[in-house]
């Protein structure tokens, strides 16, 4: 099933940083200089997760912020764990989390092995609020501070609202999108103020490990940090599995990007059947 972010960047090619570009793998290696970089991933292709990986270590990141961990499954790491990826995953209860294989994810804290862990997941009780009550709900007095006590422009809430559907193989009932794009939303804010704080603790650069739907130079959380911490230099980083030849590459929103091989997976859209 093609991405959302593949289907709809003709339609959002107006916010796209100009010197958006595809790269190759090797281009990692060396990345222009920026106090946060955000490392987007197709959760299920160890590929993605390797070039993750790379990046980390040649940036040098100070610190590491990950989309599937909790500040408190983060406060469990240390170093001596993270030099046992058993002992580590068992830690972070990884198995039962419901994200990919530990052992993709597992290079990628020992790119930055001294680099202290911080977690940009929002608890679950939290999302199901903002499903029911919206971000600002949740997030509090920060709302503001994120943008979160506004309504999103009208045609940028129907593209979100129909890729929550198409994420869902259109089996949402259509009175939950609006509820599932402010959950969306809260988990952009929450990885932006866990992003802040890593910076503020160590001075940068920092790394976010999330999926391309966050990595969004045009409302993920590149687009949160802009108006929360606008003094911090962002590249984002896309990483896809298709190559469709109608898509206006240069019109992707994200700083950079990167096409791979699909991973090997069964059909995402069975369980809704």
């Amino acid at each position: 099933m093609k991405s959302f972010a593949l289907s709809l960047a003709a339609a959002l090619g107006a916010a796209v940083c100009v010197s958006a570009q595809e790269i190759a793998p090797t281009d990692l290696y060396d990345l222009p200089p920026a106090d946060v970089y955000i490392l987007g991933e197709r959760h299920d292709n160890a590929v993605h997760h390797a070039h993750q990986a790379i990046a980390v270590e040649a940036v040098g990141a100070a610190a590491l912020v990950f989309e599937m961990l909790t500040d408190v499954q983060a406060l469990t790491v240390t170093p001596e764990m993270r030099r046992d990826p058993e002992r580590l995953g068992t830690s972070l209860e990884w198995e039962a989390s419901g994200w990919p294989d530990f052992e993709m994810y597992y290079p990628i804290f020992v790119a930055a092995p001294d680099a202290p862990i911080f977690g940009g997941a929002v608890p679950r009780d939290d999302v199901r609020r903002a499903v029911a009550d919206g971000a600002a709900a949740v997030m509090g007095e920060a709302a503001l501070v994120f943008g979160l006590d506004q309504p999103l422009p009208e045609a940028q809430q129907l593209l979100r609202e129909a890729g929550q559907m198409s994420a869902h193989c259109d089996a949402l009932p259509a009175d939950m999108l609006p509820g599932m794009v402010e959950a969306q939303r809260l988990r952009d804010a929450a990885m932006a103020r866990a992003v802040i704080a890593a910076v503020a603790d160590t001075g940068g650069p920092v790394v976010l490990i999330t999926g391309n739907g966050h990595a969004r130079t045009d409302w993920g959380v590149p687009a949160a940090l802009a108006l929360a911490a606008p003094e911090l230099s962002v590249v984002s980083i896309g990483q896809f599995e298709d190559r469709d030849e109608d898509t206006p590459y240069d019109r992707w929103p994200y700083d950079r990007w990167i096409v791979t091989e699909p991973a090997a997976r069964d059909d995402p859209c069975a369980a809704f059947r």
